[in-house]
């Protein structure tokens, strides 16, 4: 049989594993293995992108959604959510602040909230697209028609993050009620990559019910589809969802699936999430050791920064965003690190 530590070898040279590979790799690893892997997927992100780690700009505008997936703090059956809504103007105060700060990506992130129609969704991103040309717009919207992801992209969108959540379409199901459909997430991610926008999906480290062989899916899916960035981070429960007693995922799998993301898409972007570094006090850094390159503060107004809770304890809800650029300058300082003032587009191609 072959080493744990022989298939990283091999993925570190070849950019890709077999199934049965990947399997062994996950299931048999060891801290050798570990440790070889995060030096490679270093070395290999330094190698592309340097030692610049890009800050996208996050603003949570509204925590309504239509959904009631399992695990998720601001699904529609959590009576105890309290909601809320940033209003245009809202929204580009965050903006102007953020541009100030040396924000050049901004990510709209929300609920699937009916009140956004697709109107006022292509107003907010035309008015972003005519104030900050020198800026990237993220959208982080869920599920929504081919017309309406359209739109958005004409109107001046840049990049969307759909994670898929789990590739495997028997764990989808056991994540979300039955209204919510796999093929449907899918084809959404196609529809995205078709218009042209650069594409984010990703998935949860230890979620109820989760295999080995479903995380084996979801990086030969990520390898197959060649997205342009990969979100992943721990499941963290939430205590109002059905959820609440199903232990967390670890930081140590998802820094070790995080390197061999790198190796698998060497010129993907990944973000240390803010899961991880909720996961573990210093899972943001270990993640940029891990092979990560970008990070994602709050530009959200504080006033409703407690209310996006998509898991317990979540961090960063109180700081202001200069403070948490200040945070964060010092944190990637400390592992040899730069916050880069650009864009920070995706060199796969």
């Amino acid at each position: 049989m072959t080493s744990p530590l022989s298939l990283a070898e091999k993925l570190a040279r070849t950019h890709d594993l077999s199934g049965s590979e990947l399997h062994t790799l996950i299931a048999d690893r060891t801290d050798e293995t570990r440790a070889y892997l995060q030096q490679q997927a270093g070395a290999v992100r330094e190698q592309i992108y340097g030692s610049r780690v890009f800050i996208r700009g996050l603003i949570e505008f509204t925590n309504y959604c239509k959904n009631n997936c399992y695990y998720c703090g601001i699904r529609r059956g959590n009576d105890k959510a309290e909601r809320y809504r940033l209003t245009e103007d809202d929204i580009l105060a965050c903006c102007a602040e953020g541009h100030a700060l040396g924000f050049r990506t901004f990510v709209l992130q929300g609920g699937e909230d009916p009140f956004f129609t697709d109107e006022k969704l292509v107003s907010i991103v035309r008015a972003i697209r005519q104030g900050y040309p020198d800026s990237a717009i993220t959208l982080s919207l869920g599920e929504h028609s081919e017309q309406s992801y359209r739109a958005l992209f004409e109107a001046g969108a840049d990049r969307y993050l759909l994670r898929h959540e789990t590739a495997t379409k028997a764990h989808y199901a056991r994540l979300h009620p039955p209204e919510m459909d796999f093929d449907r997430r899918m084809t959404c991610l196609e529809q995205l990559k078709a218009i042209g926008y650069q594409v984010g999906c990703g998935f949860m480290i230890g979620s109820p019910g989760q295999t080995v062989d479903d995380l084996v899916r979801d990086l030969r899916f990520i390898k197959t589809f060649r997205p342009h960035m990969v979100g992943i981070g721990p499941f963290l429960s939430h205590q109002d969802t059905p959820f609440r007693d199903q232990p967390n995922g670890t930081a140590e799998l998802t820094l070790y699936l995080l390197s061999i993301l790198r190796l698998l898409l060497p010129e993907v972007l990944l973000p240390a999430t803010t899961a991880l570094g909720t996961a573990a006090g210093d899972g943001r850094e270990r993640g940029i050791l891990a092979g990560a390159n970008v990070v994602m503060p709050n530009l959200s107004p504080v006033s409703v920064r407690k209310k996006y809770l998509l898991y317990d304890k979540k961090i960063c809800t109180g700081e202001e965003s200069a403070q948490c650029i200040g945070c964060l300058t010092r944190r990637m300082a400390s592992v040899g690190c730069t916050l880069a003032v650009d864009r920070g587009d995706s060199l796969l191609h």
